[in-house]
């Protein structure tokens, strides 16, 4: 199988060399994909089709020459798709092109030879209203425009796919997306997952599947792209662990790129790829999947289909919906749902899935709900620079709904950041690969779940964290601090005394105008009590049951003196203002409040599950590092996960000795050098 990939890929740098013809017809490179995917598809298809073809005139001895009823009839057992001008008269596109005077009409017949569905996909005779998939029409006919319609079709003639199997079809299909992805802006390497980290991905998926290797495994990808990541898994279970049966399920909804899976899945046996939105349209919503793997796209706002997700009816989501600026939590959950109750899922996703959101956000909320069901086995640490579209670190969930006995309420977090090796030339972003020694090693780690160089065991607790909110008040010299609100009235004698208008001849304060103070005048004067510091002017005040109160300047604290002479220092406090309840008309004093100058914190405490436990938690973390009086308020309670903390090396420096060491040195040189 290696040398058959290291074969066709011999063809990447023939199929580039039709963008030597694109460029001269001053086709955008960012249009290229657009040009290039129809001629491919159809170029996969011939190359298909002459194999059937050989293999029912072996199998059956029927010639489509001499019986061609026949040998329709047998081919089309194949389910393999068909084309009357390949199949039957055996004309492929090479020879089509040896004839530039037939050339126009032939390709058309060619074209209109392909059944009725792979019409549908590669764009073919499709109405004003259809789906264009691949758009061959409209592609073929920009190209002949330009005069260069037999040219490029003659170059894609040269590529005979048939020597090859669906393997080394897909591998040559993932280099040529790729090259795409790097030059199309906006495409930009969606959907796309480099070989090695399908091949991790399919071996984790081998060495943890639950079935006997006879039966058939149901693996599913709800964002295929152009299902190499799906069937890269699938060969790679069938060839590697043995796996006699795999029925393979995608689903897509970038035109082309579905048209390319939904092509490639019809020389698949058990295979089905659909089209359209994954989380609202559900199309395997009545099967329950042994594996799912998935590259889902990163910070991909789901607005634009809020109110289906928002509807949902099937009950995807049963953890909330994440910030309408990301779906990556939508598709986490899909697949959750989607999975067997002993499924497996390997899920691709940046950091934010592991630690954005604080506790009580959505994001949070979902990451909890998926801990709480204890779900997830492991997460894997990718190197950077291993995607072509983007630098960022990104992370393997490995999700387990049947999770071993001696696994339940574990987690592992396995670091494979270090495992790389630079390439020669940079793939877009990309410019590591993950070895096989490295990919070896994750797999090894993840099958012994021991601690090791690279992978750590922790609680599943361990994650969780309470978010305590806690009231804190202000203290005075003495630690004293007023717990509940007081009330007094500022009469117009002790108002009279505050000059708060002092540019203002006719003083607002006087007795008369507070006894005809209108609603405008007393607005007023309330915002112009809050403004100055009347504390430092009026120092007594005295409610209406006698009790006096003193304002402390010196000490900033409120002392009430009881009827009875009994002096309490009430400590500080914050101060509202009011006009006495009533008829603003002949009002002759003020209500001030004096309450808790309170400020909110919040407190990061370790989480525990047994719910007594957490509250000694809580308590007794208040006690070690809150200094002032406080109330507890509301907790909530998240989930993060912090690879860097984890797996953090401190620097080593240098000891004092050696230092001095280095000095002396140096030194020395310097001394030899003036020399």
């Amino acid at each position: 199988m290696q040398e058959n990939i290291q074969d066709i890929m011999r063809y990447e740098s023939d199929i580039w060399s039709v963008a030597d013809l694109l460029i001269a017809a001053s086709v955008k490179q960012s249009d290229f994909p657009a040009y290039m995917m129809p001629f491919f598809a159809v170029m996969m298809l011939e190359g298909r089709m002459r194999n059937a073809a050989k293999a029912v005139e072996a199998e059956f001895g029927v010639s489509a020459a001499e019986n061609p009823d026949d040998f329709r009839e047998m081919f089309l057992t194949k389910d393999c798709g068909f084309n009357e001008f390949i199949v039957i008269e055996g004309k492929t596109l090479a020879k089509i092109c040896s004839n530039d005077t037939t050339f126009e009409q032939d390709f058309k017949t060619y074209l209109k030879g392909f059944d009725p569905d792979l019409r549908r996909l590669l764009g073919v005779g499709c109405g004003s209203h259809e789906q264009k998939f691949l758009n061959m029409d409209g592609i073929a006919a920009e190209l002949r425009s330009k005069r260069i319609l037999m040219q490029v079709a003659a170059k894609w003639a040269e590529i005979d796919l048939s020597p090859y199997d669906n393997s080394a079809i897909t591998t040559l299909e993932e280099h040529i997306k790729r090259k795409w992805a790097d030059i199309s802006a906006s495409t930009a390497g969606e959907q796309y997952t480099p070989d090695d980290i399908i091949s991790l991905m399919a071996e984790i998926v081998s060495d943890k599947m639950h079935k006997p290797k006879d039966e058939i495994v149901h693996v599913y990808d709800p964002t295929c792209g152009g299902a190499n990541l799906l069937f890269g898994v699938a060969d790679r279970l069938h060839e590697q662990g043995k796996y006699k049966h795999i029925a393979t399920y995608g689903s897509e909804y970038n035109d082309a790129l579905y048209a390319l899976a939904a092509i490639e899945s019809r020389f698949r046996d058990f295979s089905r790829i659909e089209y359209g939105n994954t989380l609202t349209k559900v199309p395997f919503s009545d099967i329950a999947f042994d594996a799912v793997v998935a590259n889902p796209p990163y910070g991909t706002p789901w607005k634009g289909y809020a109110k289906e997700i928002e509807n949902d009816q099937k009950g995807q989501f049963e953890g909330g919906l994440p910030s309408v600026g990301d779906g990556q939590f939508l598709f986490m959950q899909h697949i959750l749902w989607q999975l067997d109750s002993k499924g497996l899922a390997v899920v691709v996703a940046d950091g934010s899935t592991l630690f954005s959101g604080d506790a009580g956000s959505r994001e949070c909320n979902i990451r909890k709900y998926i801990f709480d069901h204890d779900w997830v086995e492991a997460l894997v640490q990718m190197p950077q620079q291993e995607f072509f579209n983007t630098g960022i670190t990104t992370y393997l969930w490995i999700l387990n709904k049947n999770k071993p006995l001696s696994r339940r309420n574990l987690v592992a977090l396995i670091d494979g950041s270090k495992g790389w090796i630079p390439l020669k030339k940079s793939k877009g972003d990309k410019r590591r690969e993950m070895t096989a020694d490295c990919r070896a090693a994750i797999v090894q780690a993840l099958h012994d779940f021991q601690p090791s160089a690279i992978c750590k065991i922790f609680d599943r607790e361990y994650f969780y964290y309470n978010k305590q909110k806690v009231f804190l008040t202000e203290l005075d010299k003495d630690g004293r601090h007023i717990e509940k609100s007081v009330s007094f009235k500022l009469t117009h004698a002790q108002l009279g005394s505050v000059d708060l208008d002092a540019d203002n001849s006719e003083n607002i304060l006087e007795e008369k105008d507070l006894v005809d103070l209108d609603s405008d005048k007393a607005n007023m004067l309330l915002l112009r009590l809050k403004a100055f510091d009347w504390r430092g002017e009026v120092s007594e005040f005295q409610d209406e049951d006698g009790t006096s109160y003193t304002w402390d300047q010196g000490h900033e604290t409120l002392v009430r003196t009881t009827v009875d002479g009994k002096e309490e220092p009430l400590g500080r406090g914050t101060f509202t203002f009011a006009l006495m309840p009533g008829s603003v008309r002949g009002v002759k004093s003020i209500k001030v409040t004096v309450g808790p100058e309170i400020t909110t914190d919040y407190e990061i405490i370790p989480h525990h599950f047994d719910s007594d436990a957490n509250k000694a938690e809580i308590a007794a973390f208040i006690k070690k590092y809150i200094f002032k009086p406080c109330k507890l308020g509301e907790n909530k309670v998240g989930v993060e996960l912090n690879f860097n903390k984890e797996f953090y090396v401190p620097e080593k420096l240098d000891s004092v000795e050696d230092i001095l060491a280095e000095i002396k040195a140096l030194d020395a040189e310097l001394k030899e050098v003036q020399l």
